[in-house]
């Protein structure tokens, strides 16, 4: 079995980042000044033994790689960030690009929505905004990305790298920037690209032609999140709601009395048990051939959301190595997939982080291999 765990890169400075939100600003900036909202709200969470690394020092993505393979972690897919040429947070995977002694398998997920200031506060300032229907751009792009493509731990599927995209529906040339890419693709001695998307909602694909996909991929636990929202939300239809949800004007229903969400009001972040989502997503089967099912081990974004933020509640690391053997069970036996995407490796500032913490030091990472083994798939 394959686990693939999300990689995000915003652990350096950038100029970009300093200019919006001050000198030194890294996602450890938004971890430790996260503060406690309620009773029992365990925040702020912390690194074991202080490690707030630099993801500048190679030396760092050495230990990460190190003892994901140890655990069984199979392989890292990378946040990319590309506006037209303009690339942010870029050094760490061009770094592990450079340093091949890296030996350690990763793939690239195109994080193509918009750059804004969504998670911090309420304007929805755009700050880098995609156009996609540049094709000169097209090239540029898939030029960027071929040496990683060529490189041995890029991860590929029968000779065809594996190139995830964040959101589909953003993209109104997609067939055709698809297309263009498989080309070079095969131009450049590659059989073609196996395209994956992530599923959000069920209606992520909602007006798509998903025959150039590969795969997609339900990214838990927000797949569950948005299934949840639909049922409460009543709007004219799906296209509605997405203009609504990408510009942020969708507000949380006051009260939801489903078993799983409770929010007691829209200053208060949305709380789900951590029992009842995992039990909802173990239950879930593939809505196409090809879905690949997705995992996590807690969520919590109030570090970025502060009481906008959305949390899994009741996490101990004995009933994530009992759900994970569980999912990884339904991934063999129901979705006939060798691979699962993990959400995720570092994203510390939404509570989604494998890595060793002061709480818990290397048991979640333990569970993952003791999983893996109890089920007969540690790679």
């Amino acid at each position: 079995m394959k686990i693939i765990a999300y990689y995000l890169p915003q652990f350096h400075e950038i100029p970009e980042n300093n200019e919006m939100w001050g000198k030194g600003f890294t996602e450890w900036t938004n971890v430790r000044n996260a503060k406690p909202l309620f009773e029992g709200h365990m925040q702020p969470v912390e690194p074991l033994n202080g490690n707030y690394y630099n993801l500048l020092d190679v030396n760092v993505m050495r230990w990460q790689a190190k003892i994901a393979k140890e655990y069984g972690v199979y392989g890292f897919c990378f946040y990319h960030y590309w506006y037209n040429g303009h690339k942010l947070l870029e050094k760490p995977i061009e770094n592990f690009l450079s340093e091949n002694d890296i030996d350690y398998p990763f793939c690239i997920c195109w994080a193509n929505h918009n750059w804004t200031t969504s998670w911090k506060d309420n304007d929805f300032r755009i700050i880098y905004q995609q156009d996609y229907s540049d094709r000169t751009d097209w090239k540029n792009h898939f030029d960027y990305l071929l040496p990683f493509f060529k490189d041995k731990r890029y991860i590929k599927n029968n000779g065809k790298p594996l190139v995830v995209i964040y959101e589909i529906a953003r993209i109104p040339l997609m067939n055709e920037m698809i297309d263009y890419w498989q080309k070079m693709a095969k131009a450049n001695g590659f059989p073609g690209i196996d395209f994956a998307f992530q599923c959000v909602t069920a209606d992520t694909i909602v007006g798509f032609n998903t025959k150039r996909f590969s795969y997609d991929i339900e990214y838990q636990p927000q797949y569950l999140r948005e299934l949840t929202y639909k049922k409460h939300i009543k709007l004219n239809n799906t296209l509605s709601y997405y203009k609504r949800k990408l510009f942020g004007f969708i507000k949380t229903p006051k009260v939801i009395t489903n078993a799983v969400v409770s929010n007691a009001q829209n200053s208060t972040p949305i709380i789900v048990d951590y029992d009842e989502a995992w039990k909802k997503i173990i239950s879930m089967r593939p809505m196409r051939k090809n879905s690949i099912p997705g995992a996590f081990v807690r969520m919590d974004t109030t570090p970025r959301m502060k009481n906008r933020g959305f949390i899994t509640q009741g996490m101990t690391v004995d009933k994530f190595h009992m759900y994970l053997k569980k999912q990884i069970i339904n991934c063999r036996e129901n979705y006939k997939s060798n691979m699962m995407f993990m959400f995720a490796w570092n994203e510390w500032a939404e509570g989604g982080y494998l890595e060793p913490d002061k709480k818990d030091g290397y048991k979640v990472l333990e569970a993952i291999k003791s999983a893996l083994i109890d089920t007969n798939e540690l790679e």
